[in-house]
Protein backbone atom coordinates (compact mmCIF):
# COMPACT_ATOMS: atom_id res chain seq x y z
CA UNK A 1 0.00 0.00 0.00
CA UNK A 2 1.26 3.73 -0.87
CA UNK A 3 0.46 6.33 1.65
CA UNK A 4 0.16 10.10 0.15
CA UNK A 5 -0.24 13.41 2.12
CA UNK A 6 -1.14 16.58 0.99
CA UNK A 7 -1.20 20.14 2.58
CA UNK A 8 -4.46 22.34 1.19
CA UNK A 9 -3.41 25.47 -0.99
CA UNK A 10 -5.04 28.84 -1.09
CA UNK A 11 -6.25 28.29 -4.23
CA UNK A 12 -7.82 24.90 -3.40
CA UNK A 13 -9.62 25.99 -0.46
CA UNK A 14 -13.10 25.09 -0.94
CA UNK A 15 -12.88 22.15 -3.04
CA UNK A 16 -14.54 19.07 -1.48
CA UNK A 17 -12.40 16.47 -0.21
CA UNK A 18 -13.29 14.04 -3.18
CA UNK A 19 -12.57 16.36 -5.89
CA UNK A 20 -9.45 17.85 -4.41
CA UNK A 21 -7.81 13.79 -3.73
CA UNK A 22 -8.74 13.30 -8.07
CA UNK A 23 -6.87 16.53 -9.02
CA UNK A 24 -3.98 15.54 -6.78
CA UNK A 25 -4.14 12.00 -8.18
CA UNK A 26 -4.41 12.00 -11.88
CA UNK A 27 -4.93 8.38 -11.87
CA UNK A 28 -7.40 8.04 -9.58
CA UNK A 29 -11.37 8.86 -10.60
CA UNK A 30 -13.37 10.64 -7.94
CA UNK A 31 -15.58 7.36 -7.48
CA UNK A 32 -12.74 5.56 -6.21
CA UNK A 33 -11.69 8.24 -4.19
CA UNK A 34 -15.38 8.28 -2.35
CA UNK A 35 -15.02 4.41 -2.12
CA UNK A 36 -11.48 4.94 -0.48
CA UNK A 37 -13.42 7.82 1.74
CA UNK A 38 -15.87 5.33 2.75
CA UNK A 39 -13.89 2.87 3.51
CA UNK A 40 -12.14 5.19 6.36
CA UNK A 41 -8.94 5.45 3.97
CA UNK A 42 -8.26 9.44 4.26
CA UNK A 43 -7.67 11.54 7.27
CA UNK A 44 -8.21 15.61 7.59
CA UNK A 45 -5.94 16.62 10.16
CA UNK A 46 -5.63 13.13 11.76
CA UNK A 47 -9.66 12.80 11.26
CA UNK A 48 -11.96 11.00 9.21
CA UNK A 49 -14.19 12.63 6.61
CA UNK A 50 -17.41 12.55 4.27
CA UNK A 51 -16.57 12.66 0.99
CA UNK A 52 -18.80 16.06 0.84
CA UNK A 53 -15.88 17.85 3.12
CA UNK A 54 -14.72 20.93 2.14
CA UNK A 55 -11.24 21.61 2.49
CA UNK A 56 -9.54 24.61 3.81
CA UNK A 57 -6.19 26.41 3.29
CA UNK A 58 -3.42 24.14 5.17
CA UNK A 59 -5.59 21.26 5.95
CA UNK A 60 -3.53 18.40 6.08
CA UNK A 61 -4.78 15.38 3.93
CA UNK A 62 -3.61 11.89 4.05
CA UNK A 63 -4.61 9.28 1.36
CA UNK A 64 -3.49 5.57 2.16
CA UNK A 65 -3.87 3.59 -1.91
CA UNK A 66 -4.42 -0.18 -1.42
CA UNK A 67 -2.49 -2.20 -3.24
CA UNK A 68 -3.28 -2.31 -6.23
CA UNK A 69 -4.71 -6.17 -8.50
CA UNK A 70 -3.97 -5.01 -11.89
CA UNK A 71 -8.05 -5.27 -13.53
CA UNK A 72 -9.21 -7.22 -16.12
CA UNK A 73 -9.20 -4.70 -18.95
CA UNK A 74 -11.91 -6.48 -20.92
CA UNK A 75 -11.73 -6.02 -25.34
CA UNK A 76 -14.77 -4.17 -26.54
CA UNK A 77 -16.13 -3.78 -29.44
CA UNK A 78 -15.90 -0.17 -29.95
CA UNK A 79 -15.16 1.55 -33.43
CA UNK A 80 -11.75 2.88 -34.65
CA UNK A 81 -10.52 5.02 -36.83
CA UNK A 82 -7.79 3.44 -38.63
CA UNK A 83 -5.52 5.25 -40.80
CA UNK A 84 -2.28 3.00 -40.97
CA UNK A 85 -1.87 -0.33 -39.96
CA UNK A 86 0.63 -3.47 -40.64
CA UNK A 87 1.84 -5.95 -38.46
CA UNK A 88 4.35 -4.58 -36.39
CA UNK A 89 1.87 -1.24 -35.68
CA UNK A 90 -0.93 1.17 -36.21
CA UNK A 91 -2.02 4.56 -36.42
CA UNK A 92 -5.49 5.35 -35.08
CA UNK A 93 -7.34 9.07 -35.70
CA UNK A 94 -8.87 9.36 -31.98
CA UNK A 95 -11.79 10.72 -31.11
CA UNK A 96 -12.90 13.47 -28.37
CA UNK A 97 -13.96 11.99 -25.26
CA UNK A 98 -11.78 9.14 -25.21
CA UNK A 99 -9.54 8.34 -22.93
CA UNK A 100 -6.58 6.40 -23.89
CA UNK A 101 -5.46 3.82 -21.67
CA UNK A 102 -7.45 2.51 -18.36
CA UNK A 103 -6.88 4.00 -14.69
CA UNK A 104 -7.81 3.53 -11.11
CA UNK A 105 -12.18 3.26 -11.29
CA UNK A 106 -12.04 3.67 -14.55
CA UNK A 107 -11.39 0.86 -16.84
CA UNK A 108 -13.95 0.51 -19.36
CA UNK A 109 -14.46 2.35 -22.99
CA UNK A 110 -11.37 3.54 -23.04
CA UNK A 111 -8.82 3.08 -26.65
CA UNK A 112 -7.16 0.21 -24.87
CA UNK A 113 -10.48 -1.00 -24.68
CA UNK A 114 -10.82 -0.87 -28.64
CA UNK A 115 -7.50 -2.44 -29.10
CA UNK A 116 -7.87 -5.26 -27.26
CA UNK A 117 -11.12 -6.44 -29.75
CA UNK A 118 -9.60 -4.80 -32.81
CA UNK A 119 -5.80 -6.45 -32.34
CA UNK A 120 -7.32 -9.31 -30.93
CA UNK A 121 -4.53 -9.32 -27.76
CA UNK A 122 -1.88 -8.61 -30.06
CA UNK A 123 -0.31 -5.48 -28.72
CA UNK A 124 3.24 -5.12 -26.94
CA UNK A 125 3.23 -5.49 -23.50
CA UNK A 126 6.15 -3.03 -22.20
CA UNK A 127 3.74 -0.63 -20.53
CA UNK A 128 1.92 -3.40 -18.82
CA UNK A 129 -1.57 -4.77 -18.73
CA UNK A 130 -3.36 -1.50 -18.14
CA UNK A 131 -1.20 -0.09 -20.94
CA UNK A 132 -0.78 -2.57 -24.09
CA UNK A 133 0.57 -0.97 -27.35
CA UNK A 134 0.70 2.79 -25.59
CA UNK A 135 3.72 4.29 -26.35
CA UNK A 136 2.29 7.61 -25.98
CA UNK A 137 -0.53 9.76 -25.48
CA UNK A 138 -2.72 12.71 -26.02
CA UNK A 139 -5.29 14.25 -23.68
CA UNK A 140 -9.02 12.88 -23.39
CA UNK A 141 -10.34 16.05 -25.21
CA UNK A 142 -7.79 16.21 -28.04
CA UNK A 143 -8.40 14.48 -31.18
CA UNK A 144 -6.08 12.94 -33.91
CA UNK A 145 -3.29 10.72 -34.84
CA UNK A 146 -1.70 8.42 -32.21
CA UNK A 147 0.80 5.28 -32.94
CA UNK A 148 -0.02 2.17 -30.81
CA UNK A 149 3.07 -0.57 -31.23
CA UNK A 150 2.02 -4.40 -31.75
CA UNK A 151 5.25 -5.83 -31.55
CA UNK A 152 7.54 -5.14 -28.21
CA UNK A 153 10.52 -4.48 -30.86
CA UNK A 154 8.57 -1.85 -32.26
CA UNK A 155 7.65 -0.32 -28.83
CA UNK A 156 11.21 -0.01 -27.95
CA UNK A 157 12.20 1.82 -31.14
CA UNK A 158 9.50 4.21 -31.34
CA UNK A 159 10.51 4.75 -27.64
CA UNK A 160 13.56 5.54 -28.54
CA UNK A 161 12.85 8.02 -31.25
CA UNK A 162 10.51 9.69 -28.50
CA UNK A 163 13.40 9.95 -26.45
CA UNK A 164 15.65 11.47 -28.88
CA UNK A 165 12.38 13.54 -30.07
CA UNK A 166 13.13 12.58 -33.83
CA UNK A 167 9.24 11.67 -34.52
CA UNK A 168 7.02 14.44 -36.29
CA UNK A 169 3.99 15.81 -34.37
CA UNK A 170 2.01 18.60 -35.79
CA UNK A 171 -0.60 19.61 -34.19
CA UNK A 172 -3.71 22.28 -35.42
CA UNK A 173 -5.53 24.61 -33.12
CA UNK A 174 -7.81 27.62 -32.53
CA UNK A 175 -6.11 29.81 -29.87
CA UNK A 176 -7.32 32.94 -28.72
CA UNK A 177 -6.41 36.25 -29.85
CA UNK A 178 -4.83 37.04 -33.07
CA UNK A 179 -0.84 36.71 -33.48
CA UNK A 180 1.55 39.02 -34.62
CA UNK A 181 4.64 36.95 -35.32
CA UNK A 182 4.54 34.46 -38.23
CA UNK A 183 6.29 31.92 -36.25
CA UNK A 184 7.60 31.87 -32.78
CA UNK A 185 8.79 28.82 -30.20
CA UNK A 186 8.17 28.49 -26.98
CA UNK A 187 10.38 26.97 -24.59
CA UNK A 188 10.37 26.46 -20.25
CA UNK A 189 10.32 24.02 -18.64
CA UNK A 190 6.92 22.19 -17.65
CA UNK A 191 5.96 20.50 -14.67
CA UNK A 192 3.51 20.13 -12.00
CA UNK A 193 1.69 23.63 -10.99
CA UNK A 194 2.62 24.55 -7.39
CA UNK A 195 -0.92 25.97 -6.54
CA UNK A 196 -2.89 23.91 -8.26
CA UNK A 197 -2.54 20.03 -8.61
CA UNK A 198 -4.85 19.72 -11.90
CA UNK A 199 -2.20 21.68 -13.86
CA UNK A 200 1.06 21.43 -15.49
CA UNK A 201 2.79 24.73 -15.41
CA UNK A 202 6.32 26.63 -16.81
CA UNK A 203 8.33 26.20 -13.27
CA UNK A 204 11.58 27.99 -12.33
CA UNK A 205 12.87 25.11 -10.81
CA UNK A 206 13.05 21.07 -11.59
CA UNK A 207 10.33 20.25 -14.28
CA UNK A 208 11.17 18.97 -18.23
CA UNK A 209 12.50 20.63 -20.89
CA UNK A 210 9.99 21.66 -23.27
CA UNK A 211 10.06 23.27 -26.87
CA UNK A 212 7.02 23.96 -29.39
CA UNK A 213 6.95 25.57 -32.50
CA UNK A 214 4.32 27.71 -33.29
CA UNK A 215 3.45 28.50 -37.11
CA UNK A 216 0.33 31.01 -37.49
CA UNK A 217 -1.80 29.64 -40.47
CA UNK A 218 -3.97 32.48 -40.47
CA UNK A 219 -5.81 35.37 -38.37
CA UNK A 220 -9.55 34.78 -37.69
CA UNK A 221 -11.98 37.65 -38.21
CA UNK A 222 -13.44 37.38 -34.82
CA UNK A 223 -10.15 37.87 -32.57
CA UNK A 224 -8.84 34.14 -33.19
CA UNK A 225 -5.98 32.63 -34.39
CA UNK A 226 -5.62 29.08 -36.49
CA UNK A 227 -2.50 27.43 -35.77
CA UNK A 228 0.12 24.90 -36.36
CA UNK A 229 2.26 23.62 -33.17
CA UNK A 230 5.42 21.36 -33.90
CA UNK A 231 6.22 19.46 -30.84
CA UNK A 232 10.19 19.06 -30.50
CA UNK A 233 9.48 17.51 -26.91
CA UNK A 234 6.20 16.04 -25.45
CA UNK A 235 5.46 16.70 -21.68
CA UNK A 236 1.71 16.61 -20.73
CA UNK A 237 -0.38 19.57 -22.08
CA UNK A 238 2.73 20.86 -23.45
CA UNK A 239 0.93 22.64 -25.90
CA UNK A 240 -1.95 23.76 -23.72
CA UNK A 241 0.84 25.34 -21.12
CA UNK A 242 3.16 27.04 -23.67
CA UNK A 243 0.12 28.80 -25.54
CA UNK A 244 -1.42 30.13 -22.15
CA UNK A 245 1.85 31.10 -21.01
CA UNK A 246 2.11 33.50 -24.45
CA UNK A 247 -1.29 34.97 -23.34
CA UNK A 248 -3.00 32.79 -25.96
CA UNK A 249 -4.69 29.65 -24.77
CA UNK A 250 -6.53 27.08 -26.74
CA UNK A 251 -9.94 27.63 -27.61
CA UNK A 252 -12.18 25.72 -25.55
CA UNK A 253 -9.53 24.66 -22.97
CA UNK A 254 -11.33 24.68 -19.92
CA UNK A 255 -7.96 24.04 -17.55
CA UNK A 256 -5.83 26.80 -19.43
CA UNK A 257 -8.09 29.35 -21.40
CA UNK A 258 -10.59 31.67 -19.26
CA UNK A 259 -13.22 30.65 -17.07
CA UNK A 260 -16.19 31.58 -19.71
CA UNK A 261 -15.39 30.30 -22.73
CA UNK A 262 -16.28 32.76 -25.11
CA UNK A 263 -17.52 30.21 -28.05
CA UNK A 264 -19.96 28.40 -26.83
CA UNK A 265 -21.03 24.95 -27.67
CA UNK A 266 -16.66 23.07 -27.55
CA UNK A 267 -16.49 19.91 -25.63
CA UNK A 268 -12.47 20.94 -24.87
CA UNK A 269 -10.03 22.12 -26.55
CA UNK A 270 -9.83 22.79 -29.96
CA UNK A 271 -6.55 21.23 -30.98
CA UNK A 272 -5.62 18.15 -33.13
CA UNK A 273 -3.00 15.88 -33.83
CA UNK A 274 -2.59 15.98 -37.05
CA UNK A 275 0.46 14.76 -38.28
CA UNK A 276 2.89 12.01 -36.99
CA UNK A 277 5.67 10.37 -38.11
CA UNK A 278 8.56 8.11 -37.38
CA UNK A 279 11.10 5.37 -38.83
CA UNK A 280 9.64 2.50 -39.33
CA UNK A 281 10.71 -0.14 -36.69
CA UNK A 282 10.82 -3.09 -39.78
CA UNK A 283 11.63 -1.01 -42.71
CA UNK A 284 14.09 1.39 -41.82
CA UNK A 285 11.64 4.28 -43.90
CA UNK A 286 10.52 7.15 -42.70
CA UNK A 287 5.87 6.93 -42.42
CA UNK A 288 4.08 10.12 -42.10
CA UNK A 289 0.33 9.67 -41.30
CA UNK A 290 -1.82 12.86 -41.00
CA UNK A 291 -5.53 12.65 -39.64
CA UNK A 292 -7.81 14.87 -41.04
CA UNK A 293 -9.58 17.90 -39.06
CA UNK A 294 -12.97 16.42 -37.27
CA UNK A 295 -15.97 18.11 -38.40
CA UNK A 296 -16.34 19.82 -35.09
CA UNK A 297 -13.06 21.77 -35.99
CA UNK A 298 -13.68 22.72 -39.13
CA UNK A 299 -17.29 23.91 -38.10
CA UNK A 300 -15.75 26.06 -35.34
CA UNK A 301 -13.17 27.94 -38.17
CA UNK A 302 -16.29 28.29 -40.55
CA UNK A 303 -18.02 30.30 -37.62
CA UNK A 304 -14.78 32.59 -36.61
CA UNK A 305 -13.56 32.73 -40.26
Amino acid sequence: METYTFTVQDSESGMRIDAYLAACLPDASRAYVQKLIRENQVQCNSRPVKANYRVQTSDCVVIVLPEQREPEILPENIPLDILYEDAELLVVNKPKQMVVHPSAGHTEHTLVNALLYHCAGSLSGINGVLRPGIVHRIDQDTTGALVVCKTDRAHRALAEQLAVHSITRRYRAICIGTLKEEQMTITGNIGRHPADRKKMAIVKSGGKPAVTHVKLLENLSKGYAYIECELETGRTHQIRVHMASIGHPILGDPLYGPKKQPVGGLQGQVLHAMVIGFIHPVTGNYLEVTAPLPSEFEATLRKLT
